[in-house]
């Protein structure tokens, strides 16, 4: 009871405060006796629009207002039928056949029905930006029927090994809704970016893209509760907190109840405090320094692997304390295919002096900007320790901490991209396309293709590898395709840091997915006990 008090006092005197902190500039409160969880990241979601683009912060709000035919749950990660209740592949795995439950509905009361799966892909190849990567080359919008009101057929064009591990990020969107907020045939995108249009277990109540995103729950949601009606929440809050230590002060003050960004320091701090858990996981999701492969001195392949070569690998696991495991290939440990590849650079000055010697620039003699994420404790100290490992080389490095959007924006292009910028980037599936692809022409200027890494070879292989139905045929190409970014180097491949979260003690009923981003969670399942 005393609990519960002490947060209602919390929620009521956000707007007593939304003066004065810039990170309580929406005022909320409980909806009667039902709780509102509240979670807090560093990261901003400045697009709602799930055929747009997607991000950790950006696709945990994505999965909460949208549903997809099937949904990723668990881990190891499982495929569970979701608005689709089964599908059939033909013999010749070019078409898959969709049957879709009979319950499901959009939030204004529509029924999700086959023509609102087909406009949603449809659109979403039509936009050509963030999900499309994965079906474009295989799928035409004209190749997607709604056979009747529960059926819909796609036709590949050729068979596509990945095609069920992607289907569940294309969310479903409402038709009518979208159409009707079309300006200049924009497919909605402009009102998209603010607003929804979903089935999803919650709705958009408030949306601030830097400060707080509210959520309502839809009390009758087609597919239910799975804590039952009693115990589910009445909405779910993001609240941005750039810092880790307001972050960290908020949680054990209660006025959230989870926390992403923990660093490994916080971690035996924040174990200690009464009434908070701590969750850690081993990580899928690899950090690397990308390097802007067609401008300055990173253009260079000698001077990129000289910096990998100069790198202090062991600094990067001292910094989480252990919790990390370095890359031993371009792709993730647990993606099918990976293999580990011989040349995979650690630190050996020598060698980092001998590649610069071949390089335009053997005596170094100049500075290369490293952008992080603002807010994030551990790239930052990443960076101190790239400063450090390069100053043998004569090669200064300026640490530059950015708010996410600005530097995918900057990193859009390769004339504006910086030298070195640090991202994780998570597999959406366990198929190792998803993490071939980020090196694929296609992929330049989304977030994981802000190298701009070229190699027509790679790329083909890369393609080549998409359609290879012979399934050893297909991970001897993704052995050759690994050992080929070893050897081009378009980033460090640096480590598979441990996914953490602190919460606090009541909070029930969380679940780890490894294919989701980063600190992304799904707020679907959770609730919170009295």
């Amino acid at each position: 009871m005393t609990n519960r008090v002490n947060r209602r006092h919390f929620l009521q005197g956000a707007a007593a405060l939304s003066a004065l902190a810039p990170f309580s500039s929406v005022a909320f409160e409980r909806d009667g006796a039902r709780k509102i969880l509240v979670f807090t990241g560093n990261q901003a979601v400045p697009v709602l629009d799930p055929h747009w683009r997607y991000d950790w912060s950006t696709r945990m709000i994505q999965q909460s207002v949208y549903d997809g035919l099937l949904k990723y749950v668990g881990t190891p990660p499982k495929i569970v039928p979701w608005l689709a209740e089964k599908y059939e592949m033909s013999a010749d795995g070019k078409t898959y056949t969709f049957s879709l439950v009979g319950n499901a509905k959009f939030h204004n009361g529509d029924p999700v029905d086959a023509e609102a799966v087909r406009y949603s892909f449809e659109r979403a190849l039509k936009m050509n930006a963030g999900v499309a990567w994965m079906l474009k080359d295989f799928l035409k919008p004209e190749n997607i029927v709604a056979v009747d009101a529960r059926t819909v057929k796609f036709t590949l064009d050729r068979p596509y090994a990945p095609f069920i591990t992607y289907v569940p990020w294309w969310y479903i969107v409402n038709p009518k809704q979208v159409k009707a907020n079309e300006v200049d045939g924009d497919l909605g995108r402009k009102w998209m970016t603010e607003n929804e249009a979903g089935s999803g277990p919650f709705k958009l109540r408030r949306f601030d893209a830097t400060s707080l995103i509210h959520m309502d729950t839809v009390a009758d949601y087609w597919k239910g509760w799975p804590m039952g009606e009693k115990n589910r929440l009445s909405g779910f809050i993001y609240r941005i907190i750039r810092e880790s230590a307001p972050r960290k002060a908020a949680l054990q003050r209660r006025e959230v109840d989870i926390m992403a960004g923990v660093t490994p320091d916080d971690f035996g701090q924040m174990e200690k405090m009464p009434g908070v858990k701590m969750v850690n996981f081993p990580g899928f999701t690899s950090f690397g320094i990308k390097f802007n492969c067609q401008v300055g001195p990173t253009a260079d392949v000698n001077v990129r692997k000289a910096i990998a070569h100069a790198f202090d690998y062991d600094a990067v696991l001292a910094i989480h304390n252990g919790m990390a495991e370095l890359m031993t290939s371009p792709f993730p440990t647990p993606i099918t295919g990976h293999v580990a590849v011989p040349e995979m650079p650690r630190r050996d000055m020598a060698k980092a002096m001998e590649y610069l010697k071949k390089s335009k620039h053997p005596d170094g003699g100049f500075e290369l900007e490293y952008v992080h994420v603002q807010g994030l404790e551990d790239p930052r100290r990443i960076g101190l320790s790239l400063l450090d490992a390069l100053r043998p080389l004569n090669i200064k490095v300026n640490i530059v901490a950015q708010p996410w959007p600005t530097m995918t924006a900057r990193a859009g292009k390769a004339e504006t991209a910086p030298a070195m910028m640090s991202v994780y980037v998570t597999p959406v599936g366990t198929d190792p396309d998803t993490v071939a692809y980020q090196y694929h022409r296609n992929s330049w200027g989304l977030y994981y293709g802000v190298s701009h890494y070229e190699n027509p070879a790679v790329w083909k292989m890369i393609g080549d590898a998409r359609g290879e139905t012979d399934t050893a045929k297909r991970m001897a190409m993704y052995a050759e395709i690994q050992k080929a970014l070893v050897a081009d180097q378009p980033e460090i491949f640096c480590m598979m840091a441990n996914r953490i979260w602190g919460m606090r003690d009541y909070v029930r009923d969380f679940e780890y997915c490894p294919v989701r981003s980063t600190s992304e969670i799904d707020p679907y399942p959770l609730w919170i006990e009295a």
